[in-house]
């Protein structure tokens, strides 16, 4: 078998850790496995290189001005946009997942091992080019294919490739996994373990709801709704990945050999609940656009200035008409709402009176996945019967083939989450009676 192991930053934090990640990975090999493995950068790794370019800029403004804090992955600067800085934050960023994969490689060569340590260009991992959120265009393996029938053991730099003109590019946040699906694509690999220091996905997040249990299979889309919702095993775009070249996932804990949560397609997942699990996603903002023009065009309007704003919309909603106005109201991430706030206030519709931007930031979206809710009946009807009988008011709602999200006050988030998670029966006490 062909097997790509993705370790974490939590995972190669330390060297006792990247010794027991070697120890793991030669047993792999040993078990008569061709390996190749992709690493993160050392947990913390990232934010102290991120601390250092903002602390550069900030004496850049003054000497004696405090460093901003990062914003989303790369740093906060007035140099944003500029390509030729994002350039040299590329080169900053890529090391850490540098000194990850070789010091596990020479911790693999310690314990007697045949390894060596790639990085982005070496590996064939080719990008579009963009600088600090690349996408992957292709893979040319005929490196790691030389390497692996050499009998060596290939650790690949993870959250890095090559752009056109031969420039590093980096992934964005949590590339690594996307870096490790990749490769298993590419190399048609048996499966693509991602080991981490949880032993699986779960129904629910289990600092939230302690009766949270392990799901042993999901499907992919199942894995990227709760991707999508805030759960924080894996990147979205790893699944994507996954999904469209149906590698097979193995997520599952570094510091034990348990088995974790396999995520494959649905034809293969037989036993799909109703709901498999349900998130928590508090970084939600409501906006409520007022007295908004309802004629054809406008809601295009509304929305083309937060696209071109690069402002995510979520939810949406539009009242009937009343006297030729109407109300819309939309959920957008929270850290967007002043964005999206001053956007709006600055557009300028044609016959429109007095409109008024409402905003609130004091709510959360619960939602419940499920690939069964395709086949069952009225499963959006339970779960507002669920919070109903909470007292917990629903202020928006959304649907799709698989997925039922509400809005409700930030105040009772975790209780609604709590309620719907023992309401579908997810609560492992009710998985052991059962």
């Amino acid at each position: 078998m062909l097997i790509v192991q993705k370790y974490g930053g939590s995972s190669v934090g330390s060297l006792e850790r990247i010794r027991n990640c070697a120890a793991r990975v030669l047993a792999t090999q040993r078990a008569g496995h061709d390996v190749v493995v992709v690493v993160s950068a050392m947990s913390g790794e990232t934010n102290r290189l991120i601390a250092l370019a903002n602390q550069l800029a900030a004496l850049e403004r003054a000497p004696e001005a405090e460093a901003r804090p990062g914003r989303g992955p790369y740093v906060a600067s007035e140099r944003a946009g500029d390509r030729d800085h994002e350039r040299e934050l590329d080169q900053l960023m890529c090391t850490g997942e540098n000194v990850s994969a070789a010091l596990l490689a020479m911790a693999l060569q310690n314990a007697g091992g045949a390894a060596i340590s790639l990085v982005g260009p070496q590996i064939g991992m080719r990008t579009d080019g963009t600088h600090t959120n690349a996408r992957i265009t292709s893979v040319d393996h005929a490196r790691l294919r030389l390497e692996l029938s050499a009998g060596r053991v290939v650790v690949c730099a993870g959250f890095q490739g090559v752009g056109p003109d031969g420039n590093i590019t980096t992934l964005g946040r949590g590339g690594s996994d996307t870096s490790a699906v990749a490769l298993a694509a590419a190399l048609k690999a048996d499966v693509c373990e991602i080991l981490t220091d949880v032993d699986g996905v779960y129904t629910t997040d289990p600092r939230v709801e302690p009766r949270a249990r392990k799901i042993p299979r999901i499907t992919y889309e199942e894995m990227l709704e709760l991707a999508s919702l805030g759960a924080k095993v894996l990147q979205i775009r790893s699944v994507e990945f996954a999904m469209k070249y149906s590698v097979p996932v193995h997520v599952r804990s570094s510091l034990n050999d348990n088995e974790g949560t396999w995520i494959m397609s649905e034809q293969r997942n037989l036993e799909s609940a109703v709901v498999t699990g349900v998130a928590l996603d508090r970084n939600e903002a409501k906006v409520t656009l007022t007295n908004v023009p309802d004629r054809p065009g406008t809601v295009a309007a509304i929305f083309g200035q937060l696209a071109r704003a690069n402002i995510i919309v979520d939810m949406i909603i539009q009242n009937a008409s009343r006297g030729g106005s109407t109300d819309v109201t939309f959920t957008v991430p929270e850290n967007d709402l002043r964005n999206a706030v001053v956007e709006l206030r600055r557009l300028e519709l044609q016959g429109a009176g007095p409109m008024e931007v409402l905003s609130d930031a004091e709510i959360c979206k619960i939602s419940i996945v499920g690939v069964g809710m395709r086949t069952h009946a009225g499963v959006a009807a339970r779960a507002f019967e669920i919070l109903g009988s909470e007292n917990i008011n629903i202020q928006m709602v959304s649907t799709s083939e698989i997925k039922v999200s509400v809005i409700v006050h930030e105040r009772y988030g975790e209780l609604a989450l709590r309620a719907l998670h023992a309401g579908f029966g997810l609560d492992a006490e009710v998985e052991a009676s059962a």
